[in-house]
């Protein structure tokens, strides 16, 4: 008894615990990942917070905030515009195509380029909200399951216990009365 007591104290004894600091320095410990997660996670939203949150902008910030909504609406309506115009004037429109057939090739791939950042960053944060959208939903359809279950069990239930129809003394008495 004394040399297995000596095993368990050297390994587990004193308040440590050996085999779960030795496998510490192999395996990452997932509770510690994810407070440390959780943590990086809760200072990046109180950064963006610290940053974005202040409702006494400025009105340089409320202009440049303005001028940051501006390219998509004007390349949308201003792509809009060229095919009005293509059918309104032909001889203008040709003569803008003219132009810009004589942009030379790398501004082309600048543009494209600047566009494809500008619209791309955009999907990518709308596809990642819709992804956390059907990640709650389906988060929450174990728990709509488990109501709906006990649900059709109190239904069932009620169902098996219901009284019969004519086994109420309360309403045969009122029949009686008013059917004369």
């Amino acid at each position: 008894m004394g040399l297995i007591n000596q095993i368990a104290v050297l390994l587990f004894g004193e308040g440590r615990n050996v085999v779960t600091e030795t496998m510490g320095a192999f395996v990452e410990n997932a509770e510690n990942a994810a407070t440390r997660e959780a943590d990086g996670k809760s200072r990046a939203l109180q950064q963006y917070a610290a940053e974005f949150g202040g409702t006494n902008k400025g009105t340089f910030d409320r202009v440049i905030d303005g001028a940051n909504r501006l390219p998509r609406p004007l390349l949308a309506f201003g792509t809009l515009g060229l095919f009005v115009m293509a059918m309104v004037d032909p001889i203008w429109f040709a003569a803008r195509m003219q132009g810009i057939a004589l942009v030379p090739e790398p501004l082309w791939w600048l543009m494209g380029a600047i566009v494809s950042f500008y619209f791309g960053a955009r999907h990518q944060a709308k596809a990642y909200e819709f992804q956390q959208s059907v990640a709650n939903t389906a988060a929450q359809a174990v728990e709509v399951t488990q109501r709906v279950r006990a649900i059709e069990a109190l239904g069932a239930g009620a169902a098996l216990t219901a009284p019969a129809a004519n086994d109420n003394p309360a309403l045969d008495a009122w029949r009686q009365e008013h059917d004369g």
